[in-house]
Formats: structure tokens, C-alpha cells, sequence
């Protein structure tokens, strides 16, 4: 039986999510929990919350061992981007670009 959580608009860049989220797909739980607890990005600790969330809803659904439980698919999709404005040089103008992030992790029983 499959368990999920899901996070949209995410402040963090795409790119930068699937760092992280490369270095837990296809491990157990505890294992992801505590590479994600020790791991220095951002977004190490949103995707920690959002494992915690997918645990806790495999928990509420009824006879599930957490020990057999591992991370069978985790992706990271890119959102809308915010668009504001940079003031450049001789008075012209140049766009930023600030990213967005949907972040989906699904478990699996062994």
C-alpha cells in the first residue's frame, strides 16, 4: 500500500530540492530522517516535515510497520516563479526570476 504527502509553492528552487531529495529516494525511513536531520540545505528540513507528514499518514490509515516502510518514488517539480525587477546599469531594468518548488514524496511497504 502506497502513502503520500505533497508540498506546493515551495520558496526554494527546483534545482536545488532535487539535491536533497536525490540523496534519500529509495531508502528506508529511518535512514532518510536522519540524513535529512544532518544535512546543511534549506531544503533538507521542508522535506524533512514532509516525510514526517507521509509517515504520519501511513500511521492514521491503519496496520502499517513503520520499519518496512521506504521512500519508493520522490520528485520535485517546478512551480510558478515569482518575476520582479532589478534596476541595472543606464537605467535599464532586468527580470528575476524567483522559483518555486512542488515537492511530492510517496512511501512504500517492503
Amino acid at each position: 500500500m502506497q502513502f503520500q504527502a505533497e508540498a506546493k509553492y515551495i520558496r526554494v528552487s527546483p534545482q536545488k530540492a532535487r539535491l536533497v531529495i536525490d540523496m534519500v529516494r529509495g531508502k528506508k525511513v529511518y535512514d532518510a530522517l536522519n540524513i535529512l536531520k544532518f544535512t546543511n540545505k534549506k531544503s533538507s528540513s521542508i522535506i524533512y516535515k514532509l516525510l514526517k507528514s507521509a509517515i504520519a499518514n501511513a500511521l492514521n490509515t491503519g496496520k502499517v510497520d513503520i520499519d518496512n516502510l521506504f521512500i519508493s518514488t520522490a520528485f520535485v517539480n517546478m512551480s510558478f516563479s515569482l518575476k520582479r525587477v532589478m534596476p541595472k546599469a543606464m537605467g535599464r531594468a532586468a527580470t528575476i526570476k524567483k522559483r518555486m518548488s512542488t515537492i511530492k514524496i510517496i512511501l512504500d511497504e517492503k
